[in-house]
């Protein structure tokens, strides 16, 4: 095992609780340490993401040099000056389950109060309260990819950009033209129930052919603070874009799949342009996304299509004639963290039988340190306990949570130097095992 001591604030700062009395003090420090043009009066109102009894925050107390002496000295300030949250996902999809993750989010240091160890002292905070929790993953969205890899989070999952020209040619796909599409103002109140059905029925069967194999990553918006973000539609987000619309594509009147976009509309010597930017795009098979996407890339007084995430194997991918033209290009999605070895390890299921030890190294865990071995039949429960027994497989925690929702291979990690074998045939074997027949993605950014 490493001996690790998790990291201590410097002197004069302290960890608190936040609540809600800190929510404009958040916001300052949240639009100062990722600039925006955005004033907090503007955002005091709108809805906020976070669930406040997981919110730390860093204060430093110091004289207030603004304010009037009393009795000959200056008034103490307390001032916020880093702070982290996470969202509590009760059933995170994992490989074939699901299982207690936290959404690491709004991690933020003061550009004033930088290098002094503020953010490991947060990140060792946050891993010792998932263990507390029982949350054995910790995932999240990078801001700066070179950041997490130092406390063990590992690159997960892709998603694919894609700049669809109107009028692109798709492949034909039998039953999609008795899909009709309705197209309408986005409304929670309306559409919430529907949209939150469509999204966990899809990313519980993504390949639409009832194989019991789920989408990994496929998150949903657990909390109502972050339902009602994500339909907030307001102005200062969408900026010159349009509301918010939804188009709904249905079979017989039942929906089988949605897409919320904006467009802008503009004029040049040739006559109107207008991109159409998309959030989520989902369907429940290939004939309602081919009638989805059909509409999507003929609306009148556009020109470009742009989803913001899709995952890596959508469906529209294969089904554009000329996938050039849509100008594909990878985004790292989400980056996961395994916490505890053996209970991430047995929460998921596993696409091969498997018998394998893991030598696992974790610098800020120690628990996690040593001999793991994993058993599991095909796509059946796992069991995972410490041995003495020889290791197949040496890798540091990061690549196991890189390994982890099934989207990376543990032999690229391998031919990359990252993953180590130690008997014959066994990468090949843990690779296939723990690949998953679908990419990994979350839809939105937590």
């Amino acid at each position: 095992m490493t001996d690790h001591h998790p990291a201590a604030l410097p002197d004069g700062y302290e960890l608190v609780p936040l609540t809600v009395a800190d929510h404009r003090d958040v916001l300052e420090l949240d639009t100062t340490t990722f600039p925006s043009p955005v004033e907090v009066d503007e955002l005091v109102d709108l809805p906020f993401p976070l669930t406040w009894e997981r919110a730390l925050g860093v204060v430093r107390e110091h004289a207030d040099d603004d304010a009037a002496p009393v009795d000959g000295a200056r008034p103490v300030r307390r001032e916020l000056v880093a702070m982290h949250a996470s969202y509590p996902f009760s059933r995170f999809p994992v490989p074939g389950s699901t299982a207690p993750v936290a959404g690491l989010t709004w991690v933020g240091v003061h550009p004033g109060h930088r290098r002094r160890g503020i953010l490991s002292a947060m990140i060792d905070t946050h891993l010792a309260r998932c263990r507390e929790r029982g949350e054995p993953v910790s995932a999240l969205f990078a801001a700066e990819a070179a950041i997490y890899g130092r406390f063990g989070y590992g690159k997960a999952a892709d998603d694919v950009r894609l700049t669809v020209p109107r009028g692109a040619a798709l492949r034909d796909v039998p039953g999609a033209e008795r899909h009709t599409v309705r197209i309408e103002r986005a409304d929670r109140a309306r559409h919430g129930a529907l949209v939150a059905d469509l999204h966990a029925r899809a990313g519980a069967d993504p390949t639409g052919q009832g194989a019991g194999v789920n989408r990994p990553g496929w998150a949903a918006r657990e909390t109502p603070e972050l339902d009602a973000m994500f339909w907030d539609d307001a102005k200062v987000w969408r900026k010159d874009r349009e509301p918010t619309r939804i188009a709904i594509v249905e079979l017989d009147g039942e929906p089988r799949g949605y897409a919320r976009f904006h467009r802008k509309l503009s004029w040049d010597v040739t006559g109107p342009r207008g991109p159409v930017s998309a959030g989520e795009v989902v369907a429940l098979d290939a004939a309602a996304a081919r009638a989805l996407w059909g509409v999507l890339t003929d609306l009148d007084l556009t020109h470009e299509v742009t989803p913001f995430m899709l995952p890596v194997d959508d469906v529209v991918t294969s089904l554009l004639v000329d996938p050039r033209s849509a100008s594909p290009r990878l985004a790292d999605n989400l980056w996961v963290r395994v916490v505890h070895v053996a209970a991430a390890l047995a929460a998921r299921r596993y696409a091969a039988d498997v018998d394998v030890v893991l030598h696992v190294t974790d610098a800020r865990l120690p628990d996690n340190a040593g001999h793991w071995r994993l058993r599991a039949s095909a796509f059946g429960e796992a069991t995972v306990e410490r041995t003495e027994d020889a290791a197949d497989l040496s890798l540091d925690v990061r690549e196991l949570g890189a390994a982890y929702l099934g989207g990376t291979s543990l032999a690229a990690l391998g031919a990359a130097g990252l993953v180590t074998a130690h008997s014959a045939g066994a990468l090949a074997r843990a690779s296939a095992a723990f690949g998953w027949p679908v990419a990994p993605v979350c839809s939105w950014v937590f």
